[in-house]
């Protein structure tokens, strides 16, 4: 009661609070955010994760900021997939049909699930190489009438 009225009176002591110790990280910016390849891949993970969703750790793919989002450690044989040279990385990573899998400089594996290209454009990462591709509705007679009716 004695603190709450020295308050409203104006008389309470202010101290200022040292920032020595504090544990506040100011907000993340996406220019800080880029992956560095050389660690392992625990760290990656860690990285990758901490940064999801804002700002998303990035790294470039083909000359294009790509974001990285929805990682895990993976832990198993290296699996079947296509390589993606990542700049930067030691090694290339593997597009396979669960996402992208990133080698730290330990050897062990890292999976990412979903990137993110700067056009906004958000794809699962599985489909990394088939992302330009289109594909066209084809109808049948029977569908063609039905929507011609619908019309």
């Amino acid at each position: 009661v004695e603190a709450v009225h020295l308050i409203a009176d104006g008389k309470a002591p202010r101290i200022p609070q040292p920032e020595e110790g504090a544990t506040y990280e100011g907000i993340q910016k996406k220019e800080n955010a880029e992956i560095s390849w050389d660690q392992p891949a625990a760290a990656l993970h860690n990285w990758i994760r901490g940064h999801d969703k804002v700002p998303g750790a990035w790294a470039t793919i083909d000359g294009q900021v790509v974001t990285f989002y929805g990682s895990s450690l993976l832990d198993a044989s290296v699996p079947a997939g296509q390589e993606l040279a990542i700049k930067g990385a030691s090694r290339p990573g593997l597009v396979t049909k669960n996402g992208l899998v990133v080698f730290g400089n330990d050897g062990k594996m890292v999976l990412v699930r979903n990137l993110q290209f700067e056009d906004g454009k958000m794809i699962p990462a599985s489909k990394y190489f088939s992302a330009d591709e289109t594909t066209t509705l084809e109808l049948t007679e029977e569908e063609k009438k039905m929507a011609e009716d619908i019309r």
